[in-house]
């Protein structure tokens, strides 16, 4: 079997007798059968190779299969594969990666080729984190001064020009969308919405508490200005940017992020206080809860379903976040936990478990990323990266969608560097979302990668080779 090497591995691998054989590359007959959602069979005979599926998602997964067998096994013009029958179904619907494109401006080719790699790793999530306090990347018609003033920040390095950034256009929007939708790939955006805006506050100072002056921060960090709580103008903002979202994304989700808020500036605001004695709270961090309740529901008229970091969960006794909304776990698995006995979807993407791709591969200062406190993610770390704790029961176990991998660019700043990072740690967590549990053995995983690191490599595509522990 070690053969047929393929990531994330398949569900049931039955091996035949002989060879498929074949100068030049085949044309594989695509065949319609009963097998529902992404599930395919990819089945190699002597004299034909068939994916059958149920579904164009199911089908597009069998390609890739493919796709990842005449990588390794095409050579000079003889394509030689064991004759076998691939049965291949994904354990968890949300197979995700996020790339932040406000610390780093991505190019629309770069992240087509990436979203193209991933889709051959049958990842089905392309989590599209747009602002942040670094910059805003999409135009707003009614808000103008996002893509003006909010887009660019200051330039402190040797670099020549004075000003970094840029916004993605509507068409450019829609490229990507296009281009990820035809490999099974659904686009999530977000926008951090109440904290993490120093771009929108450096645009309209007026959504702020103390009225600025702001910036668009070219430090990375958690800083303390964040939307005024008690102005309701931060609400006609929102409107207008998920408009925005609803016409250039198709998808069900929109993220709103939610993460690291600080509380600074509204405990001294006179009218976020003024707004906590209206809405009868007694605890400042109660006002975040309201927010996002406000936002869920302007998604939901909408038709879109709201995500959240998992600190949206955090004093909401008073305005409880609706069941339908997704909690993004990020700083453990606890928050996840914890949604998930609560009622709600939850995704997970631990920083704790090898799920934050800009930590560094290995604790040495050579390495590439960051390491907080010695925490870092060796390729195993996010092998063994698993949605469903030991400590949720078989009903919370329901509630999870799944889990994905993040990259954050703070200094990750050029697109092959992004690839060293996400590779191959995302081709461990495709494995630990697709694959049955009972089938992961680190060991195989490795054997399989040797011969991986291939088509990878026949892709372009830039990696680490170090040790995975």
């Amino acid at each position: 079997m070690e053969h047929l090497s393929i990531i994330p591995k398949p569900v049931s691998i039955k091996r035949g007798e002989g060879f498929f054989q074949s100068e030049g590359m085949p044309s594989v007959t695509r065949k319609e059968t009963d097998l529902g959602g992404e599930a395919y069979k990819l089945i190699i005979e002597k004299d034909r190779i068939t994916v059958e599926a149920g579904t164009p998602a199911g089908m597009y997964n069998g390609m890739q299969t493919f796709r990842q067998l005449t990588l390794s096994d095409y050579c000079d013009g003889t394509l030689k594969l064991p004759c076998a029958e691939i049965s291949d179904y994904p354990r968890f619907s949300w197979r995700g990666f996020m790339l932040d494109c406000s610390r780093y401006f991505y190019s629309v080719p770069f992240i087509k080729n990436l979203i193209d790699a991933l889709s051959m790793h049958h990842i089905n999530r392309f989590h599209w984190h747009l602002t942040d306090d670094q910059g805003w990347r999409f135009n707003v018609k009614e808000y103008p001064l996002l893509a003006e003033i909010g887009s660019r920040r200051q330039v402190r390095n040797l670099m020549r020009q004075p000003y970094y950034g840029g916004i993605y256009t509507e068409s450019e929007i829609r490229e990507v969308v296009g281009f990820a939708s035809e490999r099974n790939v659904e686009v999530v955006p977000e926008v951090d919405l109440p904290g993490h805006a120093s771009a929108i506050l450096a645009s309209y100072p007026g959504l702020g508490c103390t009225g600025g002056p702001y910036r668009v921060e070219d430090r990375y960090g958690i800083f303390e200005d964040v939307l005024c709580a008690g102005n309701d103008q931060i609400f006609d903002l929102a409107e207008k940017v998920f408009n925005t979202l609803a016409a250039l994304f198709p998808s069900k989700w929109v993220h709103i992020g939610g993460d690291e808020v600080w509380y600074n500036r509204w405990d001294a605001c006179p009218k976020c206080q003024k707004k906590l004695s209206e809405l009868g709270l007694n605890k400042t961090g109660e006002l975040q809860s309201w927010i996002t309740c406000k936002l869920v529901q302007m998604l939901a008229e909408r038709g879109k379903t709201a995500i959240g970091w998992d600190e949206i969960l955090e004093d909401s006794d008073k305005f409880k976040l609706p069941k339908e909304m997704v909690v993004m776990s990020w700083r453990g698995d606890e928050g996840g936990t914890k949604a998930s006995r609560l009622g709600h979807p939850v995704i997970m993407a631990p920083c704790t478990y090898g799920c934050y791709l800009d930590y560094k591969h290995l604790n040495t200062p050579e390495e590439p990323g960051q390491s907080f406190g010695g925490l870092i993610a060796p390729v195993y770390k996010s092998y063994s990266m698993d949605p469903v704790t030991s400590k949720m029961s078989e009903e919370d176990a329901k509630l999870i969608l799944g889990g994905q991998g993040n990259l954050w660019a703070e200094l990750i700043y050029a697109g092959k560097i992004a690839e060293y990072m996400i590779f191959p740690r995302m081709c461990a967590i495709a494995e630990a979302l697709w694959s049955p549990r009972e089938s992961k053995d680190i060991d195989d995983f490795s054997r399989r990668l040797t011969v991986h690191r291939k088509r990878l490599d026949d892709l372009g595509i830039n990696q680490y080779r170090g040790p995975l522990q």
